[in-house]
């Protein structure tokens, strides 16, 4: 079923059931297709799409006010948009912030990805909810033609994310250092000048802010690719060991990465995992992971802390869950979602692992969770 066509359509959104939606196309001119999924946060809108975590996403965006703040390049967390599209309410209007220096239209144009705006995302929204993550394409034409036959046959024929490894595709060519630290007024980005440990990062999709908040508690740190061996890790004589956030099936990513992080899990080391980092861990303690119906993708997620009682106000960005019901003895569920209960994190009971599924560098997002990048700098003092 089509939604009534505007009077001039310039792009087309097709979902695989044979919806079909017209509005205003913004950004490149081109053709995707992907998973839909829906963010619900109010800011940070350059933050999403340049988030390693959305490659083979198109984002839909709740909030109607998207592209108000414009663009700048300090707030990429990563050079390009990985994220292949998105669908707003509202066209952009002219941004109105003293840091931007660019539009969205623009910067979307510039690296090749297409938006289409003039869309009802509350509709959009209850769809995704209802029936899961649909698989999409979407075209940006100024002429506005478009087969819609067409669009629809390259939305069912795609293979969608299920048994894909998408951490290869995004992580780093060769390995780096890191020792940016935070934003912090009003110097901005300053490096870390006297890191007390040393940690190795690996990079399965890893955002800059998470970077930074490694520094910013003192953390010398160097980046290693998605498929390092233990070898290469070890061979840095690390105080501990990050995994970091990344899109994809973490069984396709665990292929290669469970083996690496079960022979480092052989050591003392303290071991600290974000999101798709979370899900390998647990992969490699031996727990299973599910794909869920719609995800979690915003900045307004409650989650408990089952050590505490505390409930912090969380970023998610995740297709996939850990399953606590597969979790071996000696692994503990450590943290809950409030929206649905799923799991949010673990910890071995005897040793300083643990991991957790939200995304605590607020990039963007609350502020509750810095704790967690603290904590880890304590378990890497307490061995030293």
């Amino acid at each position: 079923m089509a939604q009534a066509t505007p009077s001039h359509p310039t792009a087309c959104l097709a979902l695989a059931d044979g919806t079909v939606f017209y509005g205003h196309g913004f950004g490149a001119e081109r053709q995707c297709v992907a998973e839909l999924c829906f963010n619900t946060a109010m800011t940070g809108y350059q933050e999403i799409m340049t988030d390693p975590s959305y490659a083979g996403q198109i984002v839909t965006f709740t909030f109607p006010h998207i592209g108000n703040t414009g663009i700048n390049i300090e707030d990429d967390e990563t050079a390009n948009p990985v994220a292949e599209g998105m669908v707003v309410k509202w066209d952009p209007t002219a941004p109105s912030n003293w840091r931007s220096s660019e539009t969205l239209s623009s910067w979307l144009e510039t690296k090749n990805r297409i938006a289409i705006g003039g869309i009802d995302t509350r509709r959009l929204t209850r769809a995704i909810r209802q029936q899961g993550a649909p698989h999409v394409a979407l075209a940006h034409n100024a002429n506005g033609v478009f087969d819609t036959d067409a669009l629809v046959k390259a939305a069912r024929d795609f293979a969608g994310l299920e048994g894909v490894d998408l951490a290869i595709n995004v992580t780093c060519a060769q390995s780096y250092r890191w020792n940016e630290m935070r934003w912090a007024w009003p110097d901005g980005y300053q490096p870390q000048k006297a890191p007390k440990h040393k940690v190795v990062a690996i990079d399965y999709g890893a955002k800059r802010n998470i970077l930074r908040c490694l520094a910013s508690a003192g953390c010398d740190v160097i980046v290693l690719s998605a498929n390092a061996t233990a070898q290469d890790v070890l061979a840095h004589k690390p105080d501990g060991v990050f995994l970091s956030n990344g899109p994809g099936d973490p069984a396709a990513t665990g292929v290669y990465a469970v083996p690496m992080i079960q022979e480092i899990l052989k050591t003392d080391l303290p071991v600290f995992g974000i999101c798709l980092g979370h899900q390998m861990l647990a992969l490699a303690l031996g727990g299973k992971t599910i794909k869920m119906n719609h995800g979690h993708h915003g900045a307004n997620h409650p989650v408990k802390d089952l050590e505490t009682g505390k409930v912090e106000i969380t970023s998610m960005n995740h297709g996939f869950a850990v399953d606590a019901q597969s979790l071996p003895a000696g692994v503990s569920q450590t943290h809950v979602s409030l929206f649905d209960g799923s799991n949010c994190g673990i910890a071995l009971d005897d040793r300083p692992v643990y991991s957790v599924q939200h995304h605590p560098e607020a990039s963007p997002g609350p502020q509750d969770s810095f704790y967690l990048f603290e904590k880890f700098a304590d378990y890497m003092d307490a061995r030293s």
